[in-house]
């Protein structure tokens, strides 16, 4: 169940990551919201990764489950924070883009121990 909630979660972020690009090419240029897309974009890959590294035993539960769950939730913020300044003029909340790349940050460490556990338990 976990694989296919973090591919459902994967797919929004890649369709809301095209949406955004697409938006800062026609609808507001220069507004941040392709930064945005990007975001989404290179983080729903790595959330796939993560899942199907889970569901192959290539990274140890629960930290791979932390790791993908905090690559969407920091892009999801990161995002989120952005798109709201350029269509509402107005924040996510406060400091909510800088908390979203330092879950993205800490996600990436913790897919990284993640594998060093698995790793160790192979050897």
């Amino acid at each position: 169940m976990t694989l296919q909630i973090f591919f459902l979660v994967a797919g929004l972020m890649g369709a809301a990551g095209v949406a955004l690009a697409a938006a800062s090419a026609h609808a507001a240029p220069g507004a941040g919201l392709d930064s945005a897309g990007y975001f989404l974009l290179f983080h729903a890959p790595a959330v796939m990764v993560l899942a199907l590294a889970h569901h192959q035993g290539v990274v140890i539960r629960p930290l791979g489950v932390i790791a993908a769950g905090a690559l969407a939730l920091g892009a999801a913020l990161f995002a989120g924070d952005l798109a709201l300044r350029a269509f509402a003029g107005s924040r996510l909340f406060a400091m909510a883009a800088p908390a979203g790349g330092l879950i993205l940050i800490l996600g990436w460490l913790v897919a990284t121990a993640a594998a060093v556990r698995a790793l160790l338990r192979l050897l």
